[in-house]
């Protein structure tokens, strides 16, 4: 049977991959270990992008895996274990297209737990075969090599025990700092707002009225269905509140809104902090912080990011000083458990990086008293004050007529921190991120709306006011 002529091409292109496989293998190794950096550390790529450089796994671990499938049992054995970290870092990324962040932790636990045993299982299998392969010495001097069942550290009875016992000890205490050191990486990572300008000033509310006119029925009178037909012309009035755009929102003379010491490639996003003692991702799973950076954008006009970002406390002190997010978000409704090196990173992205922590009490009357103990520990010497309506952050860019409650957990007004008449830190009592979850949780329309337009207003004051702070100390 004759060869297709056009196939030839693709069978010698196929063959040079092969050819190349281990230098291709290699280097998808790095590609695939900088994306891993990158949504560990540095926070630049979108979820898609991720989502499908992790996808790549899958034909790259079929590709060894079915060649390997005649191989010996060890080496079978050894590319499956090869193969389970990509693997399991793709399944670990995937619910996160859908910001299903419960989800991916739970794969990520099961997976760290997973990689263990298959570590486990090969330094177990490693130190068995150099015990049977290396010569016991000679003489009976000292031994310390491990494998070694002479060794003297290991006694005179039970060797093989206790040699599994240190093999044990010694994995774990490598895999734990490992697992450390890997969880700890900050990154080189910037924030840049984007560039533009605009006045600090309220949004205008307009009413439209829209004429809704009703269909014009007509009747046969000869028929003998009874039907009492709506009035010919009835014409209803609609009155809808909306918001238009009157203004550019921003500071600065730039094209466009925006901030006029931001960058051509900067956004808004929106960080939420991770941390031990209580369930930090909150309403995550049911969109909150999207939606509220979705809204922001569309209000705004200023170009945001198309993910949130859930960060270790840790990671601020990865930003400079003059490239640091302006706002950072926390909730929860349980325990607040943060280090003492965790508190001192709070309190220099506050202070010397001029930044913002909004805090939203999650469900729990008790949530109050660990946040301003935490804010106690992070400036001793400032006492919190009530926000009152007043207060620019209530009033720009939308004048909200009253404080959203979503659920009251005690207090019905907010608590700020004040340095340098900055506030540096806003505490919310009534679970607003609830109304911008998906659902908005079955409050009435003015609730979330009022909750979305609070959202933005702080999203807005922390940016602005890190602004006028760029703009004061530029060289």
């Amino acid at each position: 049977m004759p060869q297709n002529d056009n196939l030839t091409p693709l069978r010698d292109w196929l063959l040079r991959l092969e050819a190349h496989r281990g230098k291709l293998t290699f280097i998808y190794g790095v590609i695939w270990s900088l994306l891993w950096l990158d949504a560990h550390a540095f926070f630049q790529l979108s979820l898609l992008t991720l989502a499908f450089g992790f996808a790549t796994a899958l034909p790259v671990c079929y590709y060894w895996i079915r060649r390997h499938r005649h191989s010996s049992k060890i080496v079978r054995r050894g590319v499956w274990s090869v193969s389970y970290l990509p693997l399991w870092q793709f399944c670990a990324h995937l619910p996160l297209v859908n910001y299903s962040y419960s989800l991916s932790e739970l794969i990520i636990q099961i997976g760290t737990a997973g990689a263990f045993f298959i570590g486990l299982a090969w330094a177990v299998w490693w130190i068995d075969r150099e015990t049977k392969r290396v010569p016991e010495p000679t003489s009976r001097k000292y031994v310390w090599d491990p494998r070694q069942l002479v060794a003297w550290y290991f006694g005179k009875k039970n060797n093989k025990l206790r040699q599994s016992l240190f093999t044990l000890l010694t994995y774990t205490g490598m895999f734990i700092a490992m697992a450390f050191f890997l969880t700890r990486l900050t990154g080189c990572s910037i924030y840049e707002s984007p560039l533009g300008g605009g006045e600090e000033t309220q949004l205008k509310q307009i009413v439209k009225i829209q004429k809704v006119i009703n269909k014009k029925y007509v009747i046969n009178p000869y028929s003998s269905v009874l039907f009492n037909p709506p009035p010919i012309d009835d014409v209803k009035l609609q009155v809808l509140e909306v918001t238009e755009h009157l203004y550019k929102i921003g500071q600065g003379k730039g094209d466009g809104a925006g901030f006029s010491a931001g960058t051509t490639r900067g956004k808004v996003r929106f960080i939420r902090l991770k941390y031990d003692g209580g369930d930090w991702q909150q309403d995550m799973d049911r969109g909150a912080d999207l939606n509220l950076l979705t809204e922001y954008g569309v209000r705004t006009g200023h170009p945001v990011s198309d993910r949130p970002e859930p960060m270790e406390i840790g990671r601020l002190k990865s930003f400079p000083p003059r490239k640091s997010p302006p706002m950072v978000y926390m909730t929860g409704q349980q325990q607040i458990s943060l280090s003492d090196k965790e508190l001192k990173v709070m309190r220099s992205y506050l202070l010397e990086h001029h930044g913002m922590l909004f805090g939203d009490n999650g469900g729990s009357s008790g949530w109050e008293g660990q946040f301003v103990s935490m804010m106690k520990k992070v400036f001793p010497r400032v006492e919190p004050i009530t926000v009152y309506l007043d207060h620019p952050i209530h009033r720009i860019p939308y004048p909200l007529p009253r404080l959203p409650i979503v659920a009251p957990h005690g207090r019905r007004d907010a608590l700020g921190w004040v340095v340098n008449g900055r506030l540096v830190a806003y505490y919310h009592p009534g679970d607003i991120g609830d109304a911008w979850a998906d659902g908005h949780s079955g409050v009435p329309r003015e609730v979330w709306e009022s909750s979305y337009q609070l959202g933005v207003n702080i999203i807005y004051y922390a940016h602005a006011e890190y602004n006028k702070w760029l703009e004061r100390t530029k060289k």
